[in-house]
């Protein structure tokens, strides 16, 4: 617990420094670049590039403790999604298991792996794909999708979910990188 305060603390000045001495870069560590909006939660917070929406509590459903969503031509195009205690983890490698498991049937997982996230000694990066299937104002049916779940636990070892959807093309991998690097976990 020691540890994991250090590095919060160390983190925290990290990002004090950084957004005081250039208002935003993508150097990593929490920053959130210029024009960029923020999600906020008790567990984490996450950044969403500018054209997104936050969603209000009504629009987001029960489960999303924030959204944010990127329409083009009255279509979702892409989602950034946070969940919080939606398990009872004591690791992130059991919350990124029950973040998986929310995935889409017929989903294509391309891999597991360790991700650093600011304020957080361990978190799991899972990669995947699937095909949209037209409902819920969402892409054309078959357009494919990309996604990415962030998952871990905060500071009160209650399990996260940061999940990432977007239309192929809708979401430069240069955007995704920022998002995940402007990831504080509390």
């Amino acid at each position: 617990m020691k540890t994991r305060r250090a590095c919060l603390a160390a983190a925290l000045l990290t990002t004090a420094v950084a957004l005081t001495g250039c208002g935003g870069t993508d150097s990593g560590g929490g920053s959130v670049p210029d024009g960029w909006g923020t999600l906020k939660t008790k567990g984490v917070d996450v950044s969403y590039p500018k054209g997104y929406e936050e969603q209000s509590a009504a629009e987001r459903g029960k489960h999303n403790a924030a959204a944010a969503v990127r329409t083009e031509g009255g279509k979702k195009v892409s989602v950034i999604t946070v969940q919080l205690g939606f398990t009872e983890a004591n690791s992130a490698e059991q919350a990124a298991i029950a973040a998986e498991a929310g995935i889409q049937m017929g989903a294509k997982v391309e891999g597991q792996k360790d991700v650093e996230l600011t304020g957080t000694d361990e978190a799991k990066r899972i990669d995947f794909s699937f095909e949209a299937t037209g409902e819920d104002g969402g892409p054309a049916k078959g357009t494919p999708v990309e996604g990415v779940i962030l998952a871990g636990l905060d500071s009160a070892d209650t399990a996260f979910a940061i999940r990432i959807d977007a239309q192929r093309g809708a979401l430069p991998d240069g955007d995704l990188d920022r998002i995940i690097d402007s990831v504080e976990v509390h």
